[in-house]
């Protein structure tokens, strides 16, 4: 049986080491102290239900449990173990805790299931630290190079290549050690850090596709002057150039609705930034999203022809860097009808919908079928120091989560 107090205690042992003196909210950044010691915890959970634990080059937690026939291929389920800068305390690390919950109450029941368990902490799905997404999952597809690691810094100048050294992990190896074993399926659970569920009320979510980012660093190279003593037809005021893009970005996404795509410029860096000269170097960070791979590569397409006219309009040279372009999911049609069973034969009260946050979950679905599972997050607010759940409703989801593994690992269940 899923035991709410267990759930509780979980949550309160990783809150303990995420929050850090005089700093809002949960700072569980990507390979920092807070985010190895909630791993090494978690790591000793796993153990003590028996799973054989892993690392791979990366850093990603493999834990597997073997089932009747050890030989079948696995099912996996997990989520990601980092949050955002004064982020929540439920991103993530809910998907953790359901799936750990979900084998314990299988377990506790005397029930040893056909095909083996294989419980993953994936490391670094924030973007806060280095920018891009996702990048445990996608280490474990082989998607990364050595050479992309040490590209990858974040704000203390730090490359990822080293940081992973730091933690005693093996940057030369990724991207030759991808994940090679057969899989049934694959499951997340996670909050649905949007307001859907809970405007309508309702616990669960089955996703119907994950959307995915593409993402852009543009830099703007304007000539940085006196304020007082330049005329205006004589600036290159690269900030000015940079507000007719931010806008440029946001009337285009908001013109493409069928599918709906959305994006965001969420850094604006000018330099020298003081009021007495104009500005010249601004760096921009654009991020753009669909669950609709030909919408958003539409709408992406729009953006860089827009940035060169504007670039040519004004005179000022403009540079675009792709960071990142990954592949929105369409949950399988098979996988849904089967979740829906699911949910239907066990009596949960669910509805379908999409997901507007890209997921470790997407890098997946080329590999096994993949599910999700969404569940309410109050307000909708993620990301944010308010991030708050019902506990109510991660008991009902590590009791979904649950019925799908058993449903699932049965060697008569095949898609």
């Amino acid at each position: 049986m899923i035991n709410k107090e267990r759930i509780t205690t979980h949550f309160n042992v990783i809150r303990t080491v995420s929050v850090i003196p005089g700093i809002p909210g949960i700072n569980r950044l990507a390979f920092t102290d807070p985010d190895w010691q909630a791993r090494a915890f978690l790591i000793a959970r796993l153990e003590s239900l028996g799973m054989k634990v892993r690392e791979d080059s990366f850093g990603n937690v493999i834990a597997r449990l073997e089932g009747k026939n050890p030989n079948a291929p696995a099912i996996m389920v997990g989520s990601h173990t980092d949050s955002v800068p004064m982020g929540g305390h439920y991103d993530g690390l809910s998907g953790i805790v359901a799936a750990i919950e979900a084998l314990q109450s299988i377990q506790e029941d005397g029930i040893e299931l056909d095909c083996p368990i294989e419980i993953v902490l994936f490391m670094c799905e924030e973007s806060s630290r280095f920018g891009v997404a996702t990048l445990g999952s996608q280490a474990m597809r082989g998607e990364l190079t050595p050479e992309f690691l040490k590209e990858r810094t974040d704000k203390d100048g730090n490359t990822l290549y080293d940081v992973l050294k730091s933690r005693g992990l093996s940057p030369d190896l990724v991207g030759s050690d991808p994940y090679t074993s057969p899989l049934k399926a694959f499951f997340e659970l996670h909050i649905e850090q949007g307001s859907v569920l809970e405007e309508a009320g309702c616990p669960l979510g089955i996703v119907t596709g994950i959307s995915a980012p593409t993402r852009y660093k543009v830099s703007i190279h304007g000539t940085a002057n006196h304020s007082g003593a330049t005329p205006m037809p004589l600036r290159r005021d690269g900030l000015c150039a940079a507000a007719e893009i931010i806008l440029d970005v946001e009337a285009t996404a908001k013109a493409t609705n069928h599918p709906a795509v959305v994006a965001t410029v969420g850094v604006i860096d000018a330099v020298p930034g003081v009021m007495n000269v104009i500005p010249g170097e601004v760096t921009l960070g654009i991020d753009i999203r669909s669950i609709s791979a030909e919408a958003k590569k539409q709408v992406v397409d729009h953006i860089l022809n827009n940035i060169q006219h504007i670039a040519q309009k004004r005179d000022i040279v403009i540079d675009t860097y792709e960071m990142s372009k990954q592949t929105p999911l369409p949950i399988a049609p098979e996988m849904l009808t089967f979740m829906e069973k699911v949910a239907v034969d066990n009596g949960y009260p669910y509805m379908l919908l999409p997901s507007g946050a890209g997921h470790d979950a997407m890098n997946w679905g080329d590999y096994t079928k993949v599910g999700m599972v969404f569940i309410p997050c109050k307000n909708g607010i993620s990301h944010n120091p308010a991030e708050h759940i019902d506990l109510d409703d991660i008991v009902l989801g590590a009791r979904y989560l649950e019925s799908l593994l058993k449903a699932a690992s049965s060697d008569s269940f095949q898609w």
